[in-house]
């Protein structure tokens, strides 16, 4: 096959999908990897380097999709790339469709087969895709929150660990998968007073287990949250339900449980978020106030270590590129069911029931289509 990478357009999004590395695995079986023009420089990676590795520099991203059988993307395709996708071309990305009717209409609108990294799942319910970022983003989530809370950030001017004599600050977050448990562990080593909260009694059993004793496990519901956030200095939403929109966990009269000079970050954003309050914000602008409360709420946190999140997106994402570039889509899909749950458009039809009850569209069963 025809695999191509173009340049991410997307705002302050200096990954790329793939790794020189990555290019040379897969010209080792005989495909062809095309790269757009300085597309891996934001990542450290030169033109030199894939060039080196067997792939194609091409000047434009019209010549990208133009040439290629799947593109390989970071990010959703913006509007100026949709215009570039051909009918029955495969994008495979982070799509996070439930969090926009828009790009989901325009890719329905192409034609072209959509697998979305947030979706791939394993038997085990685990998203192999999303693990990395997820890792990345919980643990900037702390690094972010502790940088918002100093005064000149228009945060209540706490150090996140407190000093010997002063009290440590209090961070609530919401959700215990990935996300939150990297954010946990990063919160807890700074000294920080921990609250994890989540609705699944066997995942905070675990996380009970094995977090330090700064971290306090507690069950999720309305009451909790609302008491919580009364001494909550930073709040972080990581509440992901996978291939829905995030459920609303703190709607926007909650804010004044919390005291002004307070911290909200919402990796959840990229899914509609989970704090009523929160919108996407960009690396430019990240933060913005709403009654006295810090919001930070960037939807691709791992883009601003964009060397780090690209090796460890290609560390997971390459077998799957490997599988559908020297297999095809359909044996692909068909012999690995975990991609198989990826598939979320195909030729104009939704084959993931939480996109399209999102949206109240038609589900067509992803099987069924390749039979």
């Amino acid at each position: 096959m025809i695999v191509g990478i173009p340049k991410e357009i997307k705002d302050n999004e200096k990954r790329v999908s793939l790794t020189p590395f990555g290019a040379q695995e897969l010209m080792k079986s005989g495909n062809t990897v095309f790269v757009e023009n300085n597309a891996g420089l934001g990542s450290g990676f030169s033109n030199n380097q894939y060039i080196k590795s067997g792939a194609i520099i091409l000047d434009s991203p019209e010549d990208i999709f133009s040439k290629s059988d799947i593109i390989i993307k970071v990010k959703e395709p913006q509007s100026e790339e949709i215009k570039y996708i051909k009918e029955n071309q495969i994008i495979f990305t982070f799509f996070h469709f439930a969090a926009s009717n828009e790009l989901t209409h325009q890719m329905i609108d192409t034609g072209a087969t959509c697998l979305a990294y947030e979706t791939v799942q394993n038997n085990n319910g685990t998203l192999p895709i999303l693990i990395p970022m997820s890792e990345v983003a919980g643990r900037m989530s702390v690094q972010n929150g502790a940088k918002c809370l100093e005064g000149n950030m228009g945060g209540k001017g706490k150090l996140l660990g407190g000093v010997p004599g002063v009290d440590a600050s209090t961070v609530t977050i919401l959700g215990g998968g990935i996300v939150g448990t990297n954010a946990a562990k990063l919160a807890a080593g700074l000294g920080a007073k921990v609250y994890i909260l989540d609705i699944n009694m066997d995942r905070l059993r675990y996380l009970d287990d094995i977090m330090p004793a700064n971290v306090q496990t507690m069950y999720s519901n309305y009451h909790n949250i609302s008491d919580l956030l009364r001494y909550t200095d930073l709040l972080i939403g990581s509440v992901l339900v996978v291939g829905s929109k995030a459920p609303t966990l703190v709607n926007k009269n909650m804010l004044k449980n919390m005291n002004f000079g307070s911290v909200i970050v919402d990796v959840a954003v990229d899914q509609g978020g989970c704090v009523e309050s929160c919108k996407p914000t960009t690396h430019n602008e990240p933060t913005y106030i709403v009654d006295d409360i810090v919001h930070y709420c960037v939807s691709n946190m791992p883009g601003s270590v964009p060397h780090t999140s690209t090796l460890a997106l290609t560390n997971i994402t390459l077998p799957y590129i490997e599988t559908l570039s020297n297999y095809g889509l359909k044996n692909s899909l068909l012999n690995d069911q975990s991609l198989l749950k990826g598939l979320n458009i195909h030729q104009g039809r939704i084959c993931h029931q939480g996109v399209a009850k999102s949206f109240d569209l038609n589900y067509h069963d992803s099987l069924s289509l390749f039979s």
